[in-house]
């Protein structure tokens, strides 16, 4: 059988990755079989952006991935995400992370997150300040069914890679901080940077998570 354009695309993406860097594989808009198909190739993360794609993904995939949360997390949908999801990599306030905390509670489960960061400082982008995070992880680790588990950024949507460089090496400056500060109950060990066009840059400015959507599944339907 003839891999399609899915299989060829995640396997040269994975032999091309560093040691040490894993993929997600961000799957908003796409189709079961899509995402069926990268895992069959060898995706082992799947993202997905918001709760409701989830939940039909997981109904009709029946593969033994984990599922990161990489959208923007409203707090009504929080209790759905706690049953879909192995890590919410959007933190983005200390309210979101008390809600999360709260009703991981009352499902007795543990949640590994990660902090959103506002590398580029943009208004119009969630997320807190490279500067802040030290003093935002110190709130975190004070909660005890949530797991601190490291930092992502989006970087800007511009067409050049390199115009991401700057907020990624913020973002790595500011992990570097975060392991150095030996937090009780937080583990800096994720650095989730870097989409399509600039998840390259991003693995040479230390990212050992990168979320790739379009060069996996091809640009998608705006129909």
């Amino acid at each position: 059988m003839v891999p399609s354009s899915i299989t060829e695309n995640v396997r040269t993406i994975l032999n091309e990755l560093p040691q040490g860097v894993q993929l997600v594989a961000a799957a908003k808009s796409r189709t079961a079989e899509e995402v069926r198909e990268a895992i069959d190739a060898g995706v082992g993360i799947i993202g997905e952006n918001y709760v409701q794609e989830a939940v039909k993904a997981l109904r009709a995939i029946e593969k033994p991935v984990k599922w990161h949360f990489i959208g923007h997390l409203q707090k009504n949908k929080i209790n759905k995400a706690i049953k879909l999801f192995d890590m919410i990599e959007t933190i983005d306030s200390l309210e979101l992370a008390q809600e999360l905390d709260k009703r991981c509670f009352s499902s007795g489960k543990v949640m590994d997150v990660l902090i959103e960061v506002n590398s580029g400082k943009e208004p119009q982008k969630y997320g807190i300040f490279p500067e802040d995070v030290l003093s935002f992880a110190k709130e975190i680790a004070r909660l005890g069914n949530i797991r601190l588990k490291g930092l992502m950024t989006m970087g800007p949507f511009s067409g050049d890679p390199e115009q991401a460089r700057p907020f990624f090496t913020e973002t790595r400056k500011a992990f570097e901080e975060l392991k150095e500060a030996s937090l009780p109950r937080v583990e800096a060990v994720y650095l989730s940077m870097g989409m399509t066009n600039s998840y390259q840059v991003a693995i040479e400015e230390g990212a050992n998570l990168v979320r790739i959507g379009t060069k996996i599944f091809g640009e998608r339907d705006v129909r």
